[in-house]
This record gives C-alpha cells, structure tokens and sequence, in this order.
C-alpha cells in the first residue's frame, strides 16, 4: 500500500462512521402484554414509527380477546371470534418482533426482562399492560380445591378456549352453575349463562346461582343500579346467594356456613390480584403488589418503565380497576412513550371520575350507569354493541 493509500484509508474509514453515513442505533421498546392501552400504542406506532426504535411484544396470544364483549359470547351472542382483535397486522405493520411467552421477572436496574421460558430481553424503554390475574396460589389458600375444580374467568383467553366445553356438556344434561363474585364480572357472566341455558337446544333445568357473599350484588354501585340488577338476576330465575366459597370438592362447593352446595360448574369471577412476580423487580408497588404509576403513567421509581391497565396503580389519582380505564389510558401511553424516547416533556393524563358502564343483562337488554345516573332497556344492549364491534373493528387490521 502506497503512503498515499494509507493516509487516504483513514478518511474513508472517518466517512463511513459519520453521522450522517452511520446506520442509526436502534432504542429498544418492550410492551409487555397485549392489553386494552397495549393494541392502542400498537396501532399508533404503525401509523408512525422512528426508524431507530426496534419494538418487541411479549404475550401468551397473538390475538386479544375483548374482555367487554365476553359476556355476549357466553350468552351465545357473538362467536369467539367476534371479540377477537388479532395481532398479526398490527405487530407487521409497525414492525414489531412478537414473542409468544410471559413475563416471569425485571431487573430494573439492568434494564432487563426475563420471560418464563428463561430467555432475557434488554430494553431502553419498557411498558407493561399485562392485564388482570387471578393468582392461583392466594385463591387456593383460600378456597383449598379450587385448583383442580374451579373454572376460572382470568386469563380471559383460556376461560373463552374452555366455556364451549361447558355448553357442550349443557346440551347433554341439565347443569348447575354456580358463579362466585357478584361484582360486574360475575353479575355479567351469571345473566349470560343463565339466558344461554334457556336456548332450545339446551337439556332442560339447567340453572345459575350466584354467591354474592356479605355484599348484595353490585355493591359499589348505587342503590338505584343495585335494584336493577336485582330485577335482571329476578327475570332470569338466578337464585343469590349472601354466602361466601371456602373450599372446592368434585362436585360441591363448600359455603362460609358451614353446608355445602351441590354444583356442576363452580366459575371463579374474583378481583384481580397483582402478579406475584413483580415483587422482586425492584419496581416501586403500592399496597396491593401492583406497578405504582404517577400521572404519566411512569413508574414512580423507574422512568424508563411505564404501566396501564390492571397491572398498575396511579398512586396520584386512585381509580376502579376495569376494561374503560386501560382503554382510556392508551392514548395518553402512546404519548407519554413517545416523548420519553424523543426526549420531550411528558404530559399528565387525568383519568374520568366518573365513567360511562353499560352491563349486560343476558338478552339483549342492558344497564347503562354513569355516576348517580342509570337507565336501562334493549335500546342500551344495541348502543353497547355498536361500541364494542366498533372497538374490535378500529384494531381488526
């Protein structure tokens, strides 16, 4: 090589790390679950993503079932995949790598996720909306058998895999179906199956009952909603029950009262808990083991982790874990998410002290609630509907 060549090759070597000929370093963004804000944030990025951000979803599906719309399929209004919003063209259009698995730990300080499988994936920026969990472990500690008996509602995916079985067995025999939880879950769910086990090719006598425990049914909504539900629990011959499940035998549910309850099905509709693993993220958790978020949806200890939906808490403005605030919170997610990685201020999101609900009632008939405020009649099922095959519809790509 000439001494001309040499002092030449430098250069070269200088243009080709420039920054303008240097290919950019990719940011990494981990979502963390499929849930209600995650799809949102999903189809945002597909309508624009920076072309140094790589995107990868972690989820046990690769689609979402719309929990809103899961009432309906149990009365047999919608098929499964009605309330199916399929991921597969969000995750391509946005060109997100999608990674079948869960979560079974961070390390926040090394920026890292471990899945289940083992496997760890290293972020710049990490969201998670990871959805309610039903953790085996306390409720089995509470109700020893549940386990191995119960059906239970959470994870919703499995529970819509699983309720066809249970109508199959129906069409053969006359069942007994037993809901424990008579909050709007299980309120929704009893009056679904209860109107589907009326269908004609269903063996008649089948029937519902529904533990509400101490609380009469729907007991954080007001006394004039309570009176509706009673009515609708009434129409449909679903008998209530003020006690409480401790136990789970093949074929019996075991009351507070000390007697026993014949069942066929005994479905589980409980709170949510907090996953078990975030414990040892090293994540700030409020009371109740849930991912602490301030108004930016931030991690109050981490900044580069963000949370929505039933995983967190918004320790600045507490509200009602349910479907309408992980809904809410994607828009302002997206937003937050994408300042954070453009390194602009982040803007508070307020959630709605009051929100609109509209429970189904079976049939088509439901309950719209919004604060003080209820009516109710076919005209409220059909305005429900529309929104939710609007929902599927808006992320269906």
């Amino acid at each position: 090589m000439t001494q001309a060549a040499s002092k030449a090759k430098p250069a070269e070597d200088a243009g080709l790390f420039s920054a303008s000929a240097a290919p950019a370093v990719k940011r990494h963004l981990v979502l963390l679950g499929a849930g209600h804000a995650h799809v949102h944030v999903l189809q945002g990025l597909a309508q624009d993503r920076p072309a140094d951000l790589a995107i990868t979803v972690v989820a046990p599906h690769a689609r979402q079932l719309y929990s809103g719309m899961v009432p309906g399929f149990v009365a047999g209004h919608y098929t499964l995949d009605n309330c199916m919003i399929p991921l597969e063209g969000l995750l391509a259009r946005c060109g997100a790598r999608y990674v079948q698995g869960s979560a079974a730990g961070i390390n926040a300080e090394a920026r890292s996720v471990t899945l289940a499988s083992g496997a760890t994936l290293p972020y710049d920026w990490l969201s998670l909306n990871t959805g309610p969990v039903m953790d085996r472990q306390q409720i089995e500690e509470k109700m020893p058998g549940a386990r191995e008996h119960a059906l239970f509602v959470r994870p919703i995916e499995a529970f819509g895999q699983l309720w066809p079985r249970v109508m199959a067995v129906a069409r053969q025999k006359k069942i007994h179906l037993v809901v424990v939880g008579a909050g709007a879950a299980g309120l929704e769910l009893a009056m679904a199956a209860a109107h589907a086990l009326k269908g004609a090719s269903f063996a008649p006598g089948s029937r519902v009952t529904l533990l509400s425990g101490a609380n009469p049914p729907g007991a954080s909504y007001t006394a004039g909603v309570q009176r509706r539900l009673a009515k609708a629990l009434q129409r449909l011959r679903i008998e209530v029950l003020p006690e409480t499940c401790v136990g789970l035998d093949s074929g019996c549910i075991k009351l507070g009262s000390g007697q026993r309850l014949a069942c066929d099905v005994p479905l589980l509709a409980l709170g949510a808990q907090a996953p078990a693993w975030l414990a040892g993220t090293g994540l700030a958790l409020d009371e109740g083991g849930f991912v602490a978020v301030n108004g930016f949806q931030q991690s109050t200890s981490h900044p580069a982790v963000f949370a929505a939906g039933d995983v967190a808490s918004r320790v600045d403005a507490p509200h009602p874990r349910s479907g309408v605030y992980a809904v809410r919170a994607g828009p302002p997610l997206l937003a937050n998410l994408r300042a954070a990685w453009q390194g602009r201020p982040l803007k508070p999101y307020a959630p709605q002290k009051r929100t609109l609900n509209l429970l189904s009632c079976g049939g088509r008939h439901a309950i719209a609630v919004w604060g003080g405020l209820s009516v109710e009649g076919a005209w409220v099922w059909r305005w429900k509907d529309r929104i939710d095959r609007k929902f599927v519809a808006d992320y269906a790509v």
